[in-house]
């Protein structure tokens, strides 16, 4: 459960770089959702007690800076705004696990926390990567676009008049100059 909510988190980073960027009206919304979603989840967790109660808050909480941190990337709309948002996710989570753990003892403990540990270490080395791979991406992309660019203007050097300037114009919408 814990794997596919952190697969989840890395999948919504990667998808990033083609998702709409949010007006800070929409993302001052998503806040006040998440902080009233908060507030609802940790209300429900009142009727509990000992570490069933625990967890019910740690769920609320952690849904919350998921929810907060989501926001904030596609309000930024950037590589680094999605891996801080996976990273968040993934402190989330491992927060949740840690306090699931409380529940066992002796040896189980140690290998649950453990295990919460690695899957959190895990899903912040893959935010880095697709941090990295991403930002790859889009430098790649502006280099062969301004490579083009250059080719299409050299094309329009051997142009005279109107069909140079035309060419020229064509080149600089097409390649966004």
């Amino acid at each position: 459960m814990l794997v596919s909510a952190v697969a989840t988190s890395v999948c919504l980073m990667a998808s990033g770089s083609v998702m709409a960027m949010t007006t800070k009206a929409e993302y001052s919304a998503a806040k006040d959702k998440a902080k009233s979603e908060y507030k609802m989840a940790e209300d429900k967790c009142g009727s509990l007690s000992g570490n069933p109660k625990d967890v019910c808050k740690a769920e609320a909480k952690a849904n919350q800076k998921k929810a907060d941190a989501a926001a904030e990337a596609d309000y930024k709309n950037t590589p680094k705004a999605r891996r801080d948002a996976t990273m968040a996710a993934a402190d989330a989570d491992y927060d949740v696990a840690k306090e699931k753990c409380d529940a066992r003892t002796g040896n189980d403990k140690d290998v649950c926390v453990k295990e919460a540990k690695a899957v959190q270490t895990k899903a912040k080395a893959d935010a880095k990567a697709m941090q990295k791979t991403t930002t790859a991406h889009n430098d790649a992309a502006d280099d062969k676009r301004d490579a083009n660019y250059k080719v299409a203007i050299e094309k329009c050097d051997g142009m005279s008049g109107v069909a140079k300037d035309a060419c020229k114009t064509a080149a600089k919408t097409k390649y966004g100059k």
